[in-house]
Parts: structure tokens; sequence; C-alpha cells
């Protein structure tokens, strides 16, 4: 009997990778819910909605992203380096790519108010940045503390339009400005679309999110193709926090065996410092913010508070997709530090001429730990640029003697 392949892509009808996944929501929000679950896929697959989403991917966001060759980068690994360009993208991320989706598929929705959580503020920008474009009522919620450490992003957004409101509840982070989003949805389903800026929450979002991300993965076997003959690399790398940019990269590898999948965490002050936000290595089942997913957790149930010196990877929970490629074994799942992160940033700087944003550099960071051989093709997700991130790199720079 011949054993049927696993599809890591995709979750099975009720929203689960593997075991990881599903919609925990509160009975206010069922509606909700359940309008873009009968809805998202139609929608998606409409003729109309594919040539708008794919003209503006192309003259707005500026897509395809390059596919560089890191040739200093290949020499010192002894290998064969890529980078994708996400950095590259309107706004400078690859959140772009899913806020477009979302919103035209709000507005064929006929929703009039977009609401978002952010962290770092890039998938925040990438939200009112299109909401500006398409003439959109714009509500983001952000922790108090990302407030303050991502200032740069907070302008984006407040000269675009959209109106920031501070969590303060909580760690003031990530988690707490979902907490608020959520709470705002309750109160306005009819008008009202949240957008989601990574592959977790209630399904559909992880299965939308990624699917709008998988561009990504797509664009990335055609350039591979025409670079090395070859659609597949040996390892494709991208860092994780809620892991949107990991799926997108990851997408269209899953189901090809041969590519190493490697996701790295933040792991802050070190794995086991009580300051960390690698949720592989210290997290068990539990549920987040709508679905069932491994999660950063007390004994008794409470949500340990992440960190991380990004503010867009201090995430206490993971993607169920993620998840399920780590329980799996589909997924390496390997963790740099603060410290690490800092110094990787501060070499590609120097060695490629690339400065990346924080959540970016922790994937540079593990490079060296892979054992490569000249042999290796590899694909490193350059998922975000830098400046939203200067204030902490200029705390790094020492003064000259």
């Amino acid at each position: 009997m011949i054993k049927e392949a696993i599809n890591y892509q995709v979750p099975d009808l009720h929203g689960y990778y593997g075991e990881f996944g599903g919609a925990y929501i509160p009975e206010m929000l069922q509606r909700n819910v359940a309008e873009l679950k009968e809805q998202y896929l139609k929608i998606m697959a409409e003729p109309a909605f594919v040539q708008e989403f794919n003209l503006l991917l192309k003259d707005y966001v500026g897509r395809p992203t390059p596919l560089f060759k890191a040739e200093r980068l290949s020499v010192e690994f002894n290998s064969n380096i890529y980078l994708k360009r996400e950095d590259l993208c309107h706004t400078g991320a690859h959140k772009i790519n899913n806020t477009i989706g979302q919103i035209l598929l709000a507005q064929r929705l006929g929703k009039t108010r977009i609401i978002a959580e952010t962290g770092a503020g890039q998938h925040g920008v990438a939200t009112a940045t299109v909401c500006a474009l398409k003439g959109i009522e714009c509500i983001v919620y952000m922790g108090e503390k990302d407030i303050e450490r991502q200032a740069p992003n907070v302008a984006r957004m407040q000269m675009l339009g959209a109106k920031v409101i501070p969590a303060t509840s909580g760690s003031k982070t990530l988690k707490d400005a979902t907490n608020e989003a959520i709470r705002d949805w309750i109160n306005h389903p009819n008008d009202t679309h949240y957008i989601i800026g990574s592959v977790v929450g209630p399904h559909p979002y992880p299965d939308m999110v990624a699917k709008f991300q998988s561009i990504i993965s797509k664009e990335i076997r055609a350039q591979l193709k025409e670079k090395t003959n070859s659609e597949l690399p040996t390892h494709i790398i991208a860092c994780v926090g809620g892991g949107s940019n990991a799926a997108g990269a990851f997408y269209h590898f899953l189901n090809e065996p041969s590519v190493n999948i490697v996701a790295v965490e933040a792991a802050g002050k070190g794995v086991h410092s009580g300051m960390s936000a690698a949720t592989t290595q210290l997290g068990k089942q539990g549920i987040l913010h709508g679905s069932k997913s491994l999660l950063m957790q007390t004994a008794d149930g409470q949500v340990v508070e992440p960190h991380s010196i990004s503010a867009g990877l201090d995430y206490p929970g993971i993607g169920p997709m993620h998840a399920n490629l780590y329980t799996s074994g589909r997924g390496h799942f390997i963790s740099a530090t603060d410290e690490e992160a800092l110094d990787a940033a501060f070499h590609l700087s120097k060695t490629e001429g690339i400065i990346p944003a924080l959540e970016t550099a922790h994937a540079f960071a593990i490079l060296g730990k892979l054992n490569l051989t000249p042999s290796d093709t590899v694909v490193v997700c350059l998922s975000g640029r830098e400046d939203k991130d200067l204030a902490t790199y200029m705390k790094s720079i020492q003064t000259p003697l």
C-alpha cells in the first residue's frame, strides 16, 4: 500500500495543520470568521481579483523582488548563498503582499473600516499604505512599548492617515495589541475587516496569509531556475515570529523533501534565560488568539511574556503551519540570540552592503551553524530593511576613541 504524501502547505477543512490550527473563538466572532471562511477561497480565485492583485504587486509593490547572489557571503560560508530581497518591496518588507490581498478581499465583502495589529510596525505601515491607496478608514493597534522603540513606523502610519492606538496592558507588545484588535472586531462586526499580519489567528487566517505571501517562494523557484538551472535550493532560511515571511518563503518548497526548511526563532538573552521568544524550544500546546499552536506558557497555562531585541519576533506563539513543521520534523528550527542577531546585521552590512531589519538579521546569524558545502544552494529570505531599527543599531555602534 502506497503511503499518501503529507501536504504541509494547506490545512484540512477545519483549518488544522496536523494537530495545530482550528478556530477557537467567542460566539460574538463566529459570524465574522464564518463569512471569511465561506468566501475567501472563492474571492481569491475570481479572475478580476487575481488580475487586480497581480497588477498591484507588480506596479505598486515592485514585484518580482530580486534574488541576489551574495558573492562574499558565499565565499565565506563555502556555498552558494542567494538573498530574496523582500526589503525592496514598497514599505520596506514583505508585509504588503498580505495587506493588498486582504484589503481587496475586504472590499469585495463590503467592509469600509480596516483594523490591524502590529509589532515592529511593518504590518501597520503596510496596512495603512494600502488603506490610503484605497481610501479606507484604518485603525492600527500597537503595544505601547513597541510604539516607543519603533517611532519611525508610528510616524509613517500617521502620515498615511491611520489612527494608531496604544495597547497599554500586559507586556505592551504584539500580543496585547492583538487582544485589543480582537476586542474592536467584536464590537464592530458589520463594517470592519481585521487584517491579521501573520500566519496566526483562527482559521482561515493562517491559510489566507500564507497564500498571499506564497508569491515569495513562487518567484524564488522561477528565479533559481534561471540562475542555477534548478528550481530547488538545498536550504531555504527565514526568521520566524508568528511566521508570515517564513510561510511565504517556505510555501512552494514544503512538499519538496530534498529542500531543507530552516526557521530561525529569537532566543533573546538566551533560550533558557527567562527573556526569550524561542517558542518551539520553550512552548507547549495551547490556545492563543483563536488557534491551537505551540505557546510559551506557565504550568497553569498563563502566557509567558516573550523577549526579543526585535519587535517583530517577540511573540509567545507561532503559526500553526510552523508548529506542524516543527513537531513533524519537516522543518529545522534554530534560534539566535539578540547579540548574535546584532552581530549578523553588522556583518551583512559590511559584507554585502545591505543593512537588514533586526528580524531578518536572525536568519543570517545561523549560517555558520549549518555545515554548508560548495554543492549547497542556500536562499535566505531578506524580509525587511533597516530603517525602523536604526535607533537600536546606533546604540550598538561604539564611538571611536
